[in-house]
């Protein structure tokens, strides 16, 4: 094998249809779109349209819920915890909170801040300072001596309204 020689697969690239480009291509004149009418044009609009029978997707049931008042966590176990202070990546002196978390790779997302989970056995004396712990979870951080500092809950949708009318007095005021 050389360089030379490196190109790809059989049938791994495809060039696409050149439509409208005369009658010996085979797709020359209507270009595939038959005689007239609707989709013959550009722009056409049908698609999901059942010819005025009801639609599938609005004869299917409506199914779940979607709760616009759920705060976004970042759920972190104390067994994760753990692993990273025994590995060195997470330190225990001072307070741990959402940054530290997030800096050490534990907290993924949580817009509205980090919550503990009692999953796993936390040995390093801890303090917490995060938006929610669980019962378990503040037990075995106090039996290891640590403790847990819960801050005031603002969820994103408060957070975001309160930047809102920041900007709102900031234009005001010019």
């Amino acid at each position: 094998m050389k360089l030379n020689e490196l190109r790809d697969n059989d049938g791994a690239r495809k060039s696409r249809m050149r439509v409208g480009r005369g009658i010996g291509s085979g797709k020359g004149k209507t270009s595939g779109r038959g005689q007239k009418g609707q989709t013959s044009r550009s722009g056409v609009s049908i698609f999901g349209f059942e010819g005025g029978q009801m639609p599938l997707h609005m004869r299917l049931p409506k199914r779940g819920f979607n709760n616009i008042f759920a705060r976004d966590h970042a759920e972190v176990n104390l067994g994760a915890i753990q692993k990273m202070i025994d590995a060195g990546k997470l330190s225990t002196d001072g307070t741990v909170d959402h940054a530290a978390l997030k800096a050490a790779g534990l907290a993924r997302g949580g817009k509205d801040g980090v919550r503990l989970l009692g999953k796993g056995e936390l040995t390093a004396k801890v303090a917490f300072r995060v938006a929610g712990a669980s019962k378990g979870a503040r037990e075995a951080v106090e039996r290891a001596g640590g403790s847990v500092e819960l801050i005031e809950r603002r969820d994103s949708a408060e957070l975001a309204k309160a930047k809102k009318g920041t900007a709102k007095a900031a234009r005001t005021a010019k």
